[in-house]
């Protein structure tokens, strides 16, 4: 079995596979993106029994954007292997093909989400709730003045600024990269729309298709209360992913926020290192000090002069940090205590593993809750 990276010539091969194993539209997803100049065949990665292709993994670059500072990330998509090869190892091949090509193209990160458990034995934890989808039970009157029409690639700066002005007051966020919205706009599997008062575009969202079922709305970005409800009114779906607080009486009620992105965090050192800035910012205005972070495994420590921090240094096992004025962190719970809505506080009190030592007030201060908005290329 070859674990490769695919080629021009594999993009039928692996487009028949992505449909048989998912969905029509996800088949024209491979191949807009096999086929576009920015993205390509280095983004797919192929398992190949002689001339067959059998099993697929998509790794496409994508950039988090923590409390104004990027992250490098990169996200796996399009998992699927022949039916006759399962069980064999391939995904979990694959999936270091990516691995690898990610840390090549510089990601600190990887994200997926998907099979649950699945992942997890390949390093990557629950981190990031993903918005839930509500039924909307009512919608909302037409509003006039509005239009709705599909976007073009002509409309990408557009559609980039809302969701910009949409995600603004997230801790944690994701858009789309250009190249990702002119995919979004061409593919079968959704709809991005536009919509437009007096000529003026004034809200985007992206919907699937009627033939899909229930169509659901997401992605849901105006200048105004108005723009929202006149998205909403003129898409008419039967669900809506929550975002915009005007819509909140139309929803039916919330249900338990299971479904999370997942990450893997493959050199902790090298994102310590960039998130050197975040963590400046969190401790100004604190007393000098010096941090203990304990992983059971490894641990660091470093200096808080008041104003900077020092030089990260890097230790193995540490048993008892806490004697040392420091907090455990379970290695596995690091995503989440970095980028999930609980911080240290709150995972103090799911997980025993995880602990602020003596200095609570220091470890609640360099590790708060991170409020989130994700967009990705499917739906949630």
């Amino acid at each position: 079995m070859d674990i490769r990276t695919s080629r021009p010539e594999d993009v039928d091969q692996v487009a028949g596979l992505v449909v048989a194993r998912m969905d029509p539209s996800d088949g024209d997803d491979a191949r807009l993106l096999m086929t576009d100049p920015d993205a390509g065949c280095d983004w797919v990665g192929v398992a190949a029994d002689g001339d067959r292709i059998v099993s697929t993994v998509t790794l496409m670059d994508e950039t988090v954007t923590l409390a104004g500072l990027d992250i490098p990330a990169g996200q796996l998509e399009q998992v699927a292997t022949d039916t006759e090869y399962e069980g064999r190892g391939l995904v979990r091949q694959l999936i270091g093909w990516a691995h690898d090509r990610s840390a090549e193209r510089g990601h600190l990160l990887q994200l997926v989400m998907g099979v649950p458990y699945f992942y997890r034995q390949f390093g990557y934890s629950y981190s990031i709730p993903v918005k839930q989808t509500r039924a909307l039970t009512e919608v909302p009157a037409p509003v006039a003045g509005h239009t709705i029409r599909r976007a073009t690639e002509a409309d990408v700066p557009v559609l980039q600024r809302l969701q910009d002005d949409a995600q603004r007051g997230a801790d944690l966020r994701m858009g789309h990269t250009t190249r990702c919205w002119r995919w979004l706009i061409h593919r079968t599997g959704s709809i991005t729309w536009i919509v437009d008062r007096d000529g003026t575009p004034v809200a985007t969202g992206r919907s699937t298709p009627e033939e899909a079922g229930d169509v659901v709305l997401g992605e849901i970005a105006g200048v105004d209360d108005d723009a929202v409800r006149a998205l909403v009114a003129l898409v008419n779906p039967a669900q809506v992913g929550e975002r915009h607080p005007v819509l909140e009486p139309l929803l039916a009620g919330r249900a338990p926020e299971l479904d999370q992105y997942m990450l893997r965090i493959p050199d902790v050192p090298r994102l310590f290192e960039h998130l050197r800035p975040v963590f400046t910012r969190r401790l100004s205005g604190h007393e000098p000090v010096d941090v203990v972070l304990g992983f059971f495994r490894t641990h660091v420590r470093f200096h808080w002069d008041g104003e900077r921090i020092g030089p990260y240094e890097w230790g193995g096992t540490l048993l008892g940090p806490g004697s040392l004025g420091g907090a455990g962190i379970a290695p596995d719970l690091l995503a989440p205590l970095l980028f999930g809505p609980h911080g240290m506080d709150g995972l103090r009190r799911i997980y025993s593993d995880i602990y602020p030592g003596p200095r609570t007030e220091l470890m609640t201060r360099l590790f708060p809750p991170v409020s989130s908005d994700l967009i990705t290329f499917y739906l949630p």
